[in-house]
């Protein structure tokens, strides 16, 4: 009989996508209410943020909770675009907005400090601006970790941490599979958050059409990622949403998400989807019917 310190180590992994990170909060409530838990978590831009919140309160209440603040969400809550800020920008000539927003909200709904303050380990990643290369943070500030692993490159200053310049982790590692095993997982859960697949024309906007644009190398990426695991890592991907004909910089659209996430995410477990590991269905291209 395997003790609990020999059973594999299961990682949640939570990729990027602007708004459509929403759809996390869909799966988690779906993955909680079946008893599935993890031992560490992963999380890369958007994906960070949901991420670094479960690893500090892990539970169906802190699930809720985290689904509160999503429905709350507008989108000058991230990105406050005014006059004032273009003027800014054009000015400035190096990013459109300032990250001021976007930290009152982590500061106003972390419950811990520092990132190894969580209650379950959490890794968050980032790119390395100058290098492109892949920066994991695990200790220190989870709010500036958090930060810098959702600056979108023009849309928010790079964050400077150990002497760094970092940025976007979807840039580098738009889903961390490898960052997970490298840190002793075996098992991995995958909650993708999925594109906007069924657009009649590119979305409007410059901070718009480059969440669109990290969504779709995040969608594409996937594969690439999971193709170059061993053969003794257990992965499982929770089916993203689509068709979707939003644009992830629309938070408008976040308790629909939630709502389709939580009813599909029900829907692939009661199906076996956890009983068939390394099975990936690729997201439809089929245009939206409706």
């Amino acid at each position: 009989m395997s003790s609990e310190g020999d059973r594999p180590k299961t990682a949640f992994i939570f990729a990027g996508g602007g708004s459509f990170g929403a759809i996390h909060v869909g799966m988690l409530h779906s993955l909680a209410s079946h008893g599935i838990t993890a031992d560490m978590v992963v999380g890369s831009s958007v994906g960070a943020l949901n991420g670094a919140y479960y690893a500090g309160d892990p539970t169906i209440e802190g699930i809720q909770r985290l689904d509160a603040i999503w429905r709350g969400l507008r989108r000058n809550d991230v990105f406050p675009l005014t006059w004032r800020t273009m003027t800014r920008f054009l000015y400035r000539r190096d990013f459109l907005v300032a990250s001021d927003a976007l930290r009152q909200l982590v500061d106003r709904n972390l419950t811990y400090r520092n990132l190894e303050d969580a209650k379950i380990p959490v890794h968050i990643v980032a790119t390395n601006i100058l290098s492109g290369g892949t920066v994991v943070l695990s200790e220190g500030s989870a709010a500036q970790a958090v930060i810098a692993s959702a600056a979108i490159p023009g849309a928010f200053a790079p964050v400077h941490i150990n002497d760094l310049y970092l940025a976007d982790g979807a840039v580098s590692s738009d889903t961390p599979v490898a960052v997970a095993v490298e840190r002793g997982a075996r098992r991995l859960i995958i909650l993708p958050s999925g594109y906007a697949c069924a657009l009649d024309e590119p979305p409007v906007g410059a901070v718009a059409t480059a969440l669109h644009a990290l969504t779709l190398l995040i969608a594409r990426q996937l594969m690439n990622e999971l193709q170059g695991l061993d053969s003794s890592i257990d992965y499982f991907v929770v089916p993203p949403l689509c068709p979707l004909t939003g644009s992830p910089y629309d938070f408008s659209q976040t308790s629909k998400l939630i709502e389709r996430a939580t009813m599909s995410t029900e829907a692939w477990l009661a199906g076996g989807g956890l009983d068939h590991p390394g099975v990936y269905a690729q997201l439809s291209t089929h245009r939206h019917s409706h």
